[in-house]
This record gives C-alpha cells, structure tokens and sequence, in this order.
C-alpha cells in the first residue's frame, strides 16, 4: 500500500465526518426552528402554521448525520483492510442511489417547510 493511497482513504473518511457534522448541525438549526418561530408568533401576536414538522425533520437530519459518521467509519475501515491485500473495494451503486434519493428528499423536505412560512 502506498502512502498515497492511505493518506487519500484518510481524507475520505474526514469528508465523511465533516458531512455528517453538516447534518448534525443542520438537523439543530431546523429543530431550534420551530421553537424560534413559536417564540417570535408570540411575541408579534402573529399566527405561524405548525412546527412539528421542523421539530421532526431537525431530529431526523441530526440522526442521519449519525448514521453518516458511522457508515464513514467503516468505509474507512472496509477499504483500509482491502488497500493492505492489495485489493480495490468500489462501493457498491445501490450506496449511491440510496444516497442521493435520502438528499433529494431532504431538499424537497427543506423546500416545501421554506414555502410554507411565505
């Protein structure tokens, strides 16, 4: 295995960890949301529709980003101990899909709530 290659599975894996800090955070942001938005009706005497759905959506962001930082970890793991037999471990394209419908649902999640408070 070259250093090259360990370095780069290295810089993965913190991709992996810097994205699912980013959900982490994001699924914060949106669950502080709802309180803010009730605080705000309040405190203008301003009718603002339902939060639940934030409170909800910000909990499962938060969780998501868990379930990224484990999957990093073993990606890192999976393709360290391939690199060491001298072995290439391509993910397999179901990851990918998968992948990219959970973030389509999270932007069209993110849009519909961002809609809602016009």
């Amino acid at each position: 295995m070259r250093p090259a290659d360990a370095f780069a599975n290295e810089r993965t894996y913190l991709a992996y960890i810097r994205t699912s800090l980013a959900f982490i955070a994001f699924g914060f942001v949106i669950a502080r949301f709802s309180l803010f938005a009730t605080e705000i009706s309040k405190i203008a005497h301003v009718a603002v529709p339902s939060t639940h759905l934030s409170a909800a959506f910000g909990t499962v962001m938060a969780s998501f980003g868990i379930v990224i930082a484990i999957f990093g970890s073993w990606r890192y793991a999976s393709s360290d101990r391939a690199m060491r037999q001298e072995r290439t471990l391509a993910m397999p394209q179901f990851v990918a899909y998968v992948g990219s419908i959970v973030v389509a649902f999270i932007g069209a999640i993110v849009a519909i709530e961002l809609l809602s408070f016009r």
